[in-house]
């Protein structure tokens, strides 16, 4: 195996800073830690909508538009309005930066009739629904790909 060469500092500049991978889907260019998070932005999504298509069939269908707000309102929405509605993430654990919290407030007023938040961790396997982290009627589940 060869020893590190270069800056270390370096590598990581260019690897937050310098647009050296692409979107997963649109193809702009990003740097790779855009690329990385992105990449896992859309699978916990397919994954979450994967899980939603068993549990409601009859839906009509979902909307995808994970990290777009100015898109729709949430990550995953139903065709048929008003019946379900789901954020989603990929985090070490769910508590990081607060995001479970936050996506719970969110769905909190909401006034879809299944409300859901999914989650991507390595802390969690398989697809499960998280009783313990829920509140407010919002179903938490791990996702896995």
């Amino acid at each position: 195996m060869a020893a590190q060469s270069g800056d270390p500092l370096e590598m990581l500049r260019r690897m937050k800073f310098e647009p050296v991978g692409f979107h997963p889907i649109e193809g702009h260019a990003l740097n790779i830690v855009e690329q990385v998070n992105q990449t896992w932005t859309f699978c916990v999504a397919l994954a979450a909508a994967r899980q939603l298509l068993v549990l409601h069939p009859d839906v009509g269908g979902l909307r995808l538009a994970p990290g777009a707000d100015a898109c729709q309102a949430l990550d995953i929405m139903s065709v048929k309005e008003g019946c379900v509605g789901a954020e989603t993430f990929a985090a070490v654990t769910p508590q990081n930066n607060g995001k479970l919290a936050k996506d719970l407030l969110k769905l909190s007023t909401r006034s879809e009739l299944h409300r859901y938040v999914f989650f991507i961790s390595p802390l969690f396997k398989g697809n499960n629904r998280l009783s313990q982290f829920e509140e407010h009627g919002v179903e938490v589940w791990s996702v896995d790909i």
